[in-house]
């Protein structure tokens, strides 16, 4: 039985175009090129940032973060960012009885964005609010804390392998990878992914009938 379903943020409940987008504008080289960079690190299985620590090696992310603020050009989120499965499908959760958490990687500014879209969950936050970041086992032990249920109860949904998926399981958590995103579509049908993950979906849609008693 899943009491509590949590979803990541990128590439889960929006698209990443306008983030990868942003950085390579502020990096000053073409969006193709982080484009394809990003695709190289997704195949190693490395961390997002480092596409953008192959344009600017030695760069200091949160300086860069702090100076885009600076000028205006920090992170935005709205309506048009998020996938078109993700109101019906938090909806139709929130009706099955489970509680909904977003909770991923993104910073104190995302989340205020993100919450300002009024989505329809019982808690929306992210890592730079927390103060820890996945694939950190503390995330996910604050994930737990603010489920309410046990881990084994406890459905954590997201795309990427590294972060969520093998992390979210060695918590204890049931697990749902999704195929969406450069991640999701890579790292699909890799063998540990697949027996890391209690489900793999196509779809935010196919979860109300995951939890369904």
């Amino acid at each position: 039985m899943i009491r509590t379903v949590v979803l990541d943020v990128g590439e889960t409940l929006t698209r990443d175009d306008r983030y990868w987008g942003a950085w390579a504008d502020w990096l000053g080289v073409p969006r193709h090129t982080l484009s394809a960079l990003v695709g190289a690190v997704v195949v190693d299985g490395r961390d997002n940032a480092d596409a953008i620590r192959l344009v600017r090696p030695g760069i200091d992310l949160a300086r860069e973060y702090a100076a885009r603020e600076a000028a205006g050009m920090g992170e935005q989120l709205d309506e048009t960012d998020l996938y078109e499965d993700v109101r019906s499908s938090l909806t139709a959760l929130r009706a099955t009885g489970v509680r909904v958490i977003v909770a991923g990687n993104q910073s104190t500014r995302a989340g205020e964005q993100l919450r300002a879209l009024n989505l329809p969950a019982d808690l929306v936050v992210t890592s730079g609010e927390w103060g820890v970041a996945k694939p950190d086992p503390a995330f996910f032990e604050r994930v737990l804390e603010a489920s309410g249920a046990p881990a084994a109860q406890t459905l954590y949904v997201g795309d990427h392998p590294q972060n969520d998926v093998f992390p979210a399981a060695a918590a204890g958590l049931r697990t749902a990878h999704l195929r969406r995103g450069p991640w999701g579509h890579w790292w699909a049908d890799d063998p540990q992914v697949r027996a890391a993950a209690v489900w793999s979906i196509d779809s935010l849609a196919e979860l109300p009938d995951i939890v369904k008693p």
